[in-house]
């Protein structure tokens, strides 16, 4: 029996949850679902140029994981874009990383730009 997937920790959910190429009804298109912790992977290390172990530390997961994560996101984001498919983001096993503005410090929540002593 597989272990338990432990939840991974997002900042926010992505501004538009759905992408399609212009001028093709929806329901005429493949799609493709990449889940919240693959697009969060994907945003913090693609998009914030975070590293692996940075990306790890912020969505509470080891430094392999985010390194699977990106994989499957990169794969699925490809393929959609090469084969012209709808891209979906929507579930998997998350959990919000706090209040807007604040992300896990080593020592609990603070705010973004805060230094403990």
């Amino acid at each position: 029996m597989p272990r338990p997937c432990r939840l991974r920790l997002i900042d926010s959910t992505p501004p538009a949850a759905m992408f399609k190429p212009a001028g093709i009804p929806a329901r005429h298109l493949q799609w493709v679902w990449l889940t919240l912790d693959e697009y969060e992977a994907l945003r913090l290390a693609d998009f914030l140029g975070l590293d692996q172990q940075q990306a790890a530390e912020r969505m509470g997961v080891s430094r392999p994981t985010v390194g699977r994560l990106l994989e499957r996101a990169r794969h699925k984001t490809a393929q959609a874009l090469s084969e012209g498919c709808a891209l979906l983001i929507e579930g998997g096993p998350v959990q919000p990383a706090g209040p807007p503005g604040r992300h896990r410090g080593g020592r609990g929540w603070q705010h973004r730009g805060e230094h403990h002593q």
